[in-house]
């Protein structure tokens, strides 16, 4: 194939452009995603300052939250503030090597998050439907295992997305219509076949439908076990937890599958839509996790209530230590 004498393999920038047909309202756009940003900071960093410091927290299922929590953290810090630079100020132009760091960080980012949730799922399965072996089966060297496997998997899918896109030669317009830079927003913009490119991306995204079948297996059994307790408010109890953390894992799957099939087949949905959706799952899952997963956990919700109101906590431990004796 000829190249025009414009062609690149490592163009100097891009031009992030936003959600093309509302700039009208990039401005208005900006506060929610602000505020949700916010959140995400306050309550991740909350919890893993809560985690670090407290030792009866130190379990399995803590440090699974932890992960979690720092992965959310990555992933929102990668995307919202040049999203909000692009909504607020006009700052569309991204170097080409920041653009290739955000696409390889918001690739890690969700990758582990699929991943950890998968583990996650594993956990309260383990949890509940075989609480006596809980402890003997998620030990600490068990827990080493899993993080490191976690790591290990993530890297070994999303690293080759970046030599993918080094190989590739863009000429022409640059401008990427979207808030952040990403696999195939990139790969559209080369002017060589991106025919390999696509085809790792379906293997890549393969991952996440095994990821989400051990997530349906995992609460499909807990289902199980929950419908055969006895007491009707700990059926209750225990479908309310299941119910918030099915809404998590939705959250965090349908946008991503919605924003992957629209990039391959979805030529006639609008625009602006897509890129929506596409970041309704780099940004709503960081600030909603922290929330179901964190302050719905009795633990976590106590120690931050008592880090808020310690007087208030002293007073009524106090006088639980009074009525006991």
């Amino acid at each position: 194939m000829l190249h025009s004498n414009n062609t690149q393999f490592h163009p100097s920038s891009f031009l992030l452009m936003g959600i093309p047909g509302l700039e009208h309202v990039h401005i208005w756009i900006g506060f929610p995603f602000f505020a949700v940003y916010m959140i995400a900071l306050l309550d991740n960093i909350t919890i893993l300052f809560v985690i670090q410091t407290e030792r009866s927290l130190h379990q399995p299922m803590f440090y699974f939250l932890a992960m979690l929590a720092t992965t959310d953290l990555g992933l929102s810090t990668a995307t919202i503030p040049k999203m909000l630079g692009i909504f607020w100020f006009n700052l569309k132009e991204i170097v080409f090597g920041a653009c290739i760091t955000q696409m390889y960080t918001i690739h890690i980012c969700t990758g582990l998050e699929s991943v950890v949730l998968t583990v996650m799922a594993i956990d309260r399965y383990v949890a509940i439907c075989n609480p006596l072996r809980y402890s003997m089966i998620l030990t600490n060297k068990v827990i080493v295992i899993l993080g490191i496997y976690i790591i290990l998997r993530t890297l070994v899918f999303v690293t080759p997305f970046i030599f993918l896109i080094l190989r590739l030669p863009f000429c022409g317009v640059r401008i990427i219509p979207h808030t952040y830079c990403e696999h195939m927003g990139l790969a559209k913009l080369a002017c060589a076949s991106i025919r390999v490119n696509v085809i790792y991306g379906l293997v890549a995204f393969s991952v996440g439908y095994i990821d989400l079948s051990v997530i349906g297996f995992s609460y499909a059994q807990i289902l199980w076990a929950v419908f055969r307790l006895p007491s009707w408010d700990t059926r209750l109890k225990a479908l309310s937890t299941c119910g918030s953390h099915v809404c998590v894992i939705l959250a965090f799957y349908l946008p991503a599958l919605f924003s992957f099939m629209t990039h391959r087949f979805g030529h006639n949905i609008p625009q602006y839509i897509h890129i929506l959706l596409a970041n309704l799952y780099v940004v709503v899952p960081p600030a909603l996790n922290p929330v179901i997963y964190g302050v719905r956990t009795k633990q976590i919700r106590e120690r931050v209530l008592r880090m808020i109101n310690p007087k208030n906590h002293l007073h009524l431990s106090t006088r639980c230590t009074t009525i006991v004796q």
